[in-house]
């Protein structure tokens, strides 16, 4: 860029002085226009022949050669000089934005390690984050980035998240705490067991995801393609008829006057401000939402999700917070400890929240020798032998299947019914606790358009419905198994309008198919979840259900941005081609409807970056 500044303002001054001073020999005049033009022009000019030589004959490149070279030609070289001078005025704006959009996402770029210390024999070895193996030890001092996603063995500290999450507060981390590749470590040194290689870890797996986000183009950049596919050598034979049909066959004036116009209206017709202005506006909003740790697959997901009119959420750790603890015990010819103990080492191998709040209970060491067999009975629970007892846990279906006696306990949260040797032997309530943005989102999404909200559960009756009237949910189905969310979801997908698009929020692992087959899945809290990233279309890097909102509003301004472009460009152009085809407009009305309408769109493009107002 500043190579491309140094000839811009050399040429700029040449012009001037040929412009302004009035040499007695008026060819020193013109020779200075032609300096000045071969320092901004001559690029442009080999690019066309190369590009002419390649076959890509009709683009801005070939427009700008053809008319700048024709109104020398026709002794116009102040004309000349000053479309190619503007247009690389124009082409250094555009550098500029797209860099600046760029750099947007260049920030979460910089969270790949460039190193990882490993821990050999008592030394600390500097290596290529490629070359650490699963079970090598690594050690992250103060300042540094958390190369490889891993469980901390030593120390403690507080580490940056921001690049990942979005989140400004630093986040505490202990021993045996779970750490991502793409954390800054703020103080302590960390010692840390590596459980996945760099190609497989958070960081590589973001980073592939955003570098590829623009692979996927949106409809209006697919339409702007086809658009100047077509346009570009249409207005060619129109700029050629204007040229020689009316002095040649209609005989209605010189020559040079229409050949001026035809050449204004190849200056005009440049559809660099669509080009151009379009993907910088997707990338923008892309980049904007990275910022706000929400990551875009595609710009084709962020124009399809302001059309959302129907939002489906998963219950469990999207609308509430995924922790569940123990909050009552109620035994039958067992003491409690007992009953929480065989209904521990029955969730043991299960790493669903419910499992993981028993474990939290129970807080003894476990015998995994004492397990003999775990059979899991999908939506109902889990049957297993315990040294030589058989243990049934689940929800009420379980205790139907098996024939059971036991009576129907009508509590909040989720109740897991337990049976000993087929004998009923008491109960655990486990309750979950609703995100504290969760109501005022659904209040948002309202306000924003959505027409339904639905929330799908495999949670009991009770327990659904209670959280569905707490935070405002239109509809609610409970007692779900996977296949039955598959089912509910594609009855929705039949029921919205026919433009309109389903969004599917959820935890991104339980809910993988779901997410796939709705027009755009969200996976919430997916860091470090491998199936949330593969399978959504959009991922919220924490746990913040309001992200949802935001991406809604960022989505919608991004495609104002992109209309108004499209409506501003299409018609300035329109009328200058008019006026340019009659004569009316000169070169210097053509560089604005060239340069200047890119130079606005480019402008217009660039708030997308400004998003901190639609949180």
């Amino acid at each position: 860029m500043k190579k491309d500044l140094i000839k811009i303002i050399i040429s700029f001054i040449l012009f001037v002085i040929a412009l302004v001073v009035p040499f007695q020999n008026i060819w020193v005049n013109k020779i200075i226009y032609v300096i000045s033009y071969l320092i901004v022009g001559l690029e442009i000019i080999l690019k066309a022949i190369r590009n002419i030589i390649r076959g890509k004959v009709f683009d801005e490149h070939f427009l700008m050669s053809i008319a700048t070279i024709g109104a020398f030609i026709i002794g116009e070289f102040p004309e000349a000089v000053a479309v190619m001078l503007f247009y690389q005025i124009g082409e250094l704006f555009q550098s500029y934005a797209v860099d600046k959009s760029r750099k947007s996402i260049v920030a979460l770029m910089d969270i790949r390690p460039d190193y990882a210390n490993i821990k050999k024999d008592g030394d600390i070895v500097k290596v290529d984050p490629d070359d650490v193996k699963i079970d090598d030890i690594i050690v992250v001092k103060p300042g540094e980035k958390v190369p490889l996603d891993g469980i901390v063995i030593k120390g403690n500290s507080y580490v940056d998240t921001k690049a990942l999450t979005g989140e400004s507060v630093p986040r505490k981390i202990e021993q045996n705490d779970e750490i991502l590749s793409g954390f800054i470590n703020q103080k302590g040194v960390l010692e840390i067991k590596v459980t996945k290689e760099f190609e497989n870890s958070t960081v590589s797996k973001i980073l592939d995801l955003v570098e590829n986000a623009s692979s996927k183009k949106s409809k209006s950049e697919n339409f702007i393609t086809k658009f100047a596919k077509y346009y570009t050598p249409i207005v060619v034979i129109i700029a050629l008829i204007i040229a020689f049909v009316p002095p040649f066959i209609l005989n209605m004036g010189e020559f040079n006057d229409f050949l001026y116009r035809a050449l204004t209206f190849l200056v005009v017709s440049c559809p660099c401000a669509l080009v151009i202005s379009i993907p910088l506006g997707f990338f923008g909003g892309i980049g904007g939402a990275s910022k706000l740790g929400i990551l875009v697959k595609g710009s084709n997901y962020l124009e399809a999700l302001q059309k959302a009119e129907i939002v489906v959420f998963d219950k469990t750790g999207t609308l509430t917070k995924g922790v569940f603890e123990v909050q009552e015990i109620n035994s039958f010819d067992i003491k409690k400890e007992k009953l929480l103990e065989y209904a521990t080492y029955a969730e043991y191998y299960s790493n669903h929240p419910i499992s993981i709040s028993l474990k939290n209970k129970y807080n003894k060491k476990i015998d995994k020798e004492r397990i003999k067999d775990i059979k899991e009975l999908s939506g109902n629970g889990i049957v297993a032998i315990i040294d030589s007892t058989e243990v049934i846990i689940g929800n009420k279906k379980i205790m139907n299947n098996f024939n059971i006696k036991y009576e129907e306990v009508e509590k909040q949260g989720t109740i897991l019914y337990i049976a000993i040797d087929k004998k009923y032997v008491g109960y655990i309530v486990i309750s979950d606790k609703i995100k504290d943005d969760a109501k005022d989102t659904i209040k948002g999404l309202k306000k924003n358009n959505i027409k339904k909200t639905v929330m799908l559960t495999g949670d009991i009756k009770k327990v659904g419905e209670s959280v569905a009237k707490e935070i405002d949910i239109d509809e609610v189905y409970t007692e779900l198994l996977p296949d039955d969310k598959v089912k509910k979801v594609e009855k929705l997908l039949k029921e919205k309008s026919e433009k309109s698009k389903l969004v599917f929020v959820g935890d991104g692992i339980n809910d993988a198919p779901v997410l796939a087959m709705s027009d755009i899945g969200i996976a919430m809290g997916g860091l470090g979840s491998d199936a949330a990233i593969e399978a959504a279309d959009i991922v919220i890097m924490n746990d913040e259900i309001s992200k949802i909102l935001t991406a809604i509003k960022i989505s919608k301004k991004t495609m104002k941005i992109v209309v108004e472009n499209i409506v501003f460009a299409i018609g300035v152009k329109v009328i200058v081609l008019i006026l340019a085809a009659f004569g009316i407009s000169t070169m210097w009305e053509a560089v604005f409807a060239d340069v200047g309408v890119s130079v606005i769109a480019i402008l217009n493009s660039l708030r997308m970056l400004n998003v901190k107002k639609l949180q």
